[in-house]
């Protein structure tokens, strides 16, 4: 009986090894995605980091690209206030050469190397507890050691682990809306402001006009 028991013991934790082990090794798989990102972000590695970017993230930029050649002053009205800075500062950034020969894809790669996504987007973050479901997985953002309340989504893409950088927008665009209401300013003038501490330059009214008008 003794030896029934050690058997079924030594059995019972082998499944269990096993069924543990199939999470533990995609969540490292996960984990080495965002450590990947990462180095590439702090390297200024825009054609390495893009290789663990989603295909949403992707649409987003390509979506954003489309507003920026073709939306106007009144449309930019409408979008979220994150989504507004994005429009706007590639058109302040960017000539009309550049912005025209852009794709999704493309335009994240320079928005790394030119520090739009820049490396304090992800010098104090890491990924704590992850959970994966298939071919979905979130990981909870840890910054600065401090666990937070959110959680960054990957998709398991071509048999690659990729983030969602879109799972943070929703918090991004509260946060920067927060700090807008919080300047006094309406959000074109908060919005103006910031692009000219980023860039050294102040923008120009032209910049609500479309691309595809000038």
């Amino acid at each position: 009986m003794t030896r029934k028991i050690t058997i079924f013991g030594i059995l019972f934790l082998l499944v269990i090894g096993q069924v543990a082990c199939g999470p533990r090794g995609e969540e490292k798989l996960v984990l080495n995605a965002f450590e990947n990102y990462k180095t590439a972000i702090l390297n200024n590695e825009g054609g390495d980091a893009i290789k663990f970017i989603d295909s949403r993230t992707i649409k987003y930029y390509s979506d954003m690209l489309e507003l920026v050649k073709t939306a106007d002053s009144k449309q930019i009205e409408t979008l979220s206030i994150l989504d507004k800075m994005m429009v706007l500062i590639i058109r302040h950034r960017c000539s009309k050469e550049e912005i025209l020969n852009f794709n999704g894809k493309s335009l994240v790669i320079y928005a790394i190397e030119s520090g739009m996504i820049g490396k304090n987007s992800v010098t104090n973050l890491s990924i704590g507890s992850i959970v994966v479901d298939k071919n979905f997985a979130k990981g909870q953002v840890v910054s600065s050691g401090q666990k937070m309340p959110l959680y960054m989504h990957f998709y398991k893409e071509d048999n690659q682990w990729k983030i969602d950088l879109t799972s943070l927008f929703l918090i991004s665009n509260l946060a920067l809306k927060k700090m807008a209401d919080e300047s006094g300013m309406n959000q074109n003038e908060y919005i103006f402001s910031l692009l000219e501490i980023i860039s050294g330059k102040k923008p120009s009214g032209e910049i609500l006009k479309p691309i595809m008008e000038k």
